[in-house]
């Protein structure tokens, strides 16, 4: 769909209204250039846009493609292609929408194919043409003013993705577990970012030469790669920093389950103690319930019925509870007490004194 389509002759747009592919193609032997916007555009519609502008087979087909990067490559006709990634913050979703711009750079016309709902060009476009005297600079003035707005754009995205990061930064060191799943969702936002912005410092670098851009754009250039520097360097950092809190949030996973296994530990060892005592006394009662004669007729007395039933439990429980006592305090064997030695006499600390 084409969004605009304007002429630009000596700093001005030369019309209003709208334009047929036909009319911007007749246009460019007119001077100046023509700026076609076109918004995910079909088949069919790229296809005219070929045939109307004479563009490369092989450049028609990678502005239809999605990329992960942003790359220029020159043809042979001398038109050039430049693929941009753009990048937007959603606050609702906390997630960064990514989008792309194909620019198709040629003296006498500049033809944008945007993909994406992150990337509208309608603010660098009207910038421009506030601009005469860098409008007058050719059709590379439009390629300053797209680049100047997908990096002006990035700052915003760089802040929220800082904030997002300083959260979950602030909730892993105060020794809360946070959800790794986020954790992984911004490393992967970041990097995704950092291909959008990292690779386009190369294509800003060939656009500092003189030999590539006019002498008045230089300086405009120049301010938008210092820009995109300093991106480069807080995404940089940024994945840095998550792969750190990564590893931070994995050793408080850690700690919280030996917690966990503490506690865990700490309740078999309760319950074993109490299966420990009632293991004899279960042992005791049930021998005595077993209802032999002997048994049944040689208690014949509440004495005696005292003596075998409470103390038959009593006992028992005496018995574990020295036995327990003596485990965790074991008394030396003879061994161990007969490898310790008594001091000679006449020495001092088992040193033999002469006189």
């Amino acid at each position: 769909m084409i969004v605009d389509c304007a002429h630009y002759r000596d700093g001005r747009r030369q019309h209003e209204g709208a334009m047929s592919l036909e009319q911007a193609a007749a246009r460019c032997t007119q001077g100046g250039f023509v700026w076609l916007g076109i918004f995910e555009p079909g088949p069919e519609e790229m296809a005219r846009v070929r045939e109307n502008f004479g563009l490369h087979e092989l450049a028609v087909e990678d502005a239809r493609t999605f990329h992960l990067r942003p790359k220029a490559e020159q043809y042979e006709d001398g038109t050039e292609l430049i693929i941009l990634r753009t990048a937007r913050y959603d606050d609702e979703r906390e997630e960064i929408d990514t989008g792309e711009i194909s620019i198709f750079l040629a003296e006498h016309f500049v033809i944008t194919v945007r993909q994406g709902i992150a990337s509208e060009l309608h603010g660098a476009r009207g910038r421009l043409e506030r601009r005469p005297e860098l409008l007058r600079t050719g059709s590379v003035s439009t390629l300053w003013a797209i680049l100047d707005q997908v990096v002006d754009a990035y700052a915003p995205v760089l802040a929220e993705l800082e904030r997002d990061i300083e959260q979950i930064e602030a909730t892993v060191f105060s020794g809360a577990v946070a959800p790794t799943e986020r954790i992984y969702s911004l490393r992967r936002e970041a990097t995704d970012f950092y291909r959008a912005v990292h690779p386009l410092l190369a294509v800003l670098a060939r656009r500092l030469q003189p030999d590539k851009s006019p002498t008045e754009l230089l300086p405009y250039f120049r301010d938008v790669h210092d820009h995109l520097l300093l991106v480069n360097e807080e995404v940089s950092a940024q994945r840095d920093l998550l792969a750190t809190v990564l590893e931070a949030n994995i050793a408080v996973i850690s700690v919280e389950q030996n917690k966990i296994n503490l506690r865990q530990s700490a309740t078999m060892e309760r319950l074993t103690i109490i299966a420990t005592v009632f293991l004899p006394l279960s042992f005791v009662v049930g021998f005595f319930g077993q209802n032999f004669e002997w048994l049944v007729g040689h208690i014949s007395s509440f004495t005696a019925f005292l003596a075998l039933s409470v103390g038959g439990l009593l006992l028992p429980c005496l018995m574990l509870y020295v036995w327990l006592r003596r485990r965790r305090h074991p008394t030396p064997s003879l061994s161990e007490v007969s490898n310790v030695a008594p001091a000679p006499s006449g020495s001092l600390h088992g040193v033999r004194t002469h006189r």
